[in-house]
């Protein structure tokens, strides 16, 4: 009974989103609620610290959706000024070769999407770009679902280690104690850029081969050969490309920190990948394109046509991505400690310390949150693309309205997780959920645990949908099972991290929100099995290294 207690928040997700198949909406809301009520009565957490956990969960949230905001807000702000369809046009022009287009957009450009603005973004942006290069709408999502994978540790400038990883492993109003030991006098920001590091380790050897897989799925199952031979060719270049996103990544995760890896690794492999095609190197002898749309199979197809909108004027290439480029220096501009800017920036606190007389605090440094860099860019772009009035208010109109129903998700998903870590205070004496069930699974898995971590974080953003919550959720399980096993946390947690990726292929919210901007609504199942193979195939390859290194 108790496991299944502490299970709630696993299996009421799992049921009301994935079983009933309701919407996150509504799934997450239920979710609280049930979690909340056995929280109470049987793990006998006292009411003023179920309801600290709330606001402090809240709070949480509020940091989360400033950023979505944000993301959102420029992404829209581009398509509405025509810099995004000049940017598409580009890539158009640059290879008529499928297996090349799906490195450079769905793996470069996705992978510096997912830097600046994450939450599910890329998917939803690199599907319809492919199909309006020519893509069938199936092959474009699945696509863009296997690339958005490694990417993720470092989505929306970090969040998902930021965020995630660092309220994950606090339990109260701190760090949990038995990561607190661990740490000694490493300060938590510290000890997140380790993490970061280890995780694009190990990506150097699993992130690398994504864009091969790729590949080999679009030859083997879209082709009009279904051969996986017209992939295989393709492994030198498919290596190339995965080392010039990978590599970049690493250097940046080591040395400056978990903000920036996705954004300049995507920045640099985009130029590393460009240079390799205008020379040729690794390029195929012949071009691989599809056969005839009359030979496509029904399935392929959505059931709305996806067209380039077209802007009013054509936008200079380099004026379309100025707003990137200067997104990207703004962010690690604030970010670099050997600049006064990072520090005045957090000098700005809000937030509640020890909420209701509990020992749970949650604070915010609005200033240094991305949102803030976000919006700046917003205005600046605005300025300099030239948008008029009513422009800016269909911006602003459309970027609300799309934050309603993530609010709403927020607001309940991560009070939910806030309960289920903060759980530790109680009268049953109870540790705290994830710590009870770091017991149950090292008495149950022992030494074979790292065959398991990641899977756990892939379970996590499947049921979740987001690898932040996740993260947020099973940072510190994972962390507990490594000491009572005896293996390195520190490599647990970035396997968790690494699988809370992965699960990005299958998670139900990513599938339904890039499925439907291509009309695959209906055909989630469909989706979801092609991309069930290489999530299998990257939680296991890190399981592997993680055994190896643990």
């Amino acid at each position: 009974m108790m496991t299944l207690v502490a299970l709630t928040p696993i299996l009421a997700v799992f049921l009301f989103l994935v079983v009933l198949r309701l919407p996150a909406i509504k799934a997450m809301p239920i979710s609280l609620f049930v979690t909340a009520i056995l929280a109470y009565f049987y793990w006998k957490v006292p009411f003023i610290q179920l309801s600290a956990s709330l606001i402090e969960g809240i709070i949480i949230a509020i940091s989360i959706l400033y950023i979505v905001f944000g993301a959102i807000l420029l992404l829209n702000t581009l398509q509405k000024s025509g810099a995004i369809d000049t940017i598409r046009a580009y890539f158009m022009s640059v290879t008529p070769d499928r297996r090349v287009q799906v490195v450079l957009i769905a793996w470069m450009f996705g992978a510096f999407i997912e830097g600046a603005a994450g939450f599910g973004t890329p998917a939803a942006i690199v599907a319809p770009l492919l199909v309006v290069l020519g893509f069938p709408p199936l092959a474009a999502v699945v696509i863009a679902l296997i690339a958005d994978s490694s990417p993720v540790t470092f989505g929306a400038v970090g969040t998902p280690l930021i965020v995630g990883v660092e309220q994950g492993l606090m339990e109260g109003g701190g760090i949990s104690p038995i990561v607190a030991v661990f740490l000694g006098d490493l300060s938590i920001t510290e000890y997140l850029k380790v993490i970061a590091s280890q995780v694009m380790r190990f990506d150097l050897i699993v992130g690398t081969l994504v864009p091969f897989i790729m590949i080999l799925l679009l030859t083997r199952f879209f082709g009009e050969e279904k051969t996986w031979r017209h992939g295989l060719v393709m492994w030198k270049f498919a290596i190339y490309a995965g080392l010039s996103y990978t590599f970049p990544a690493f250097l940046v995760a080591t040395f400056i920190g978990p903000e920036f890896p996705s954004i300049i690794g995507g920045l640099v492999g985009l130029v590393l990948v460009l240079v390799a095609i205008k020379k040729g190197w690794f390029m195929p002898k012949e071009t691989w394109d599809f056969g005839r749309k009359e030979t496509w199979s029904k399935d392929w197809l959505g059931t709305v046509t996806v067209e380039e909108n077209q802007a009013q004027s054509v936008m200079p290439l380099m004026k379309a991505w100025i707003p990137y480029l200067l997104l990207g220096f703004l962010l690690i501009l604030t970010r670099l400690e050997v600049l006064p800017f990072k520090e005045l920036l957090t000098s700005v606190k809000v937030g509640w310390q020890q909420i209701l007389g509990t020992n749970i605090s949650a604070m915010l440094e609005p200033l240094y949150l991305p949102g803030t860099v976000f919006i700046i860019v917003v205005v600046i772009t605005i300025i300099y693309h030239q948008m008029n009035k009513h422009q800016v208010m269909e911006v602003c109109a459309s970027s609300m309205k799309t934050l309603v129903g993530t609010a709403i998700t927020l607001f309940t998903a991560v009070p939910m997780v806030r309960i289920f870590i903060n759980s530790g205070v109680n009268e049953a004496d109870l540790a705290s959920m994830p710590v009870e069930l770091a017991h149950q699974a090292a008495d149950l898995i022992g030494t074979g645990w790292p065959f398991m971590a990641p899977f756990i974080g892939a379970l996590g953003s499947f049921i979740s949908g987001s690898a932040t919550f996740s993260n947020m959720m099973f940072s510190l399980f994972q962390f507990s099972v490594a000491d009572q096993v005896g293996m390195d946390p520190t490599t647990i947690v970035s396997m968790q991290v690494m699988g809370a990726n992965t699960g990005n292929m299958i998670c139900v919210v990513n599938v339904v929100a890039a499925a439907s901007v291509v009309g695959l609504i209906g055909k989630e199942g469909s989706i979801i099995r092609m991309t069930l193979l290489p999530m299998v195939i990257y939680a296991t390859l890190v399981g592997v290294l993680g055994f190896v290194f643990s």
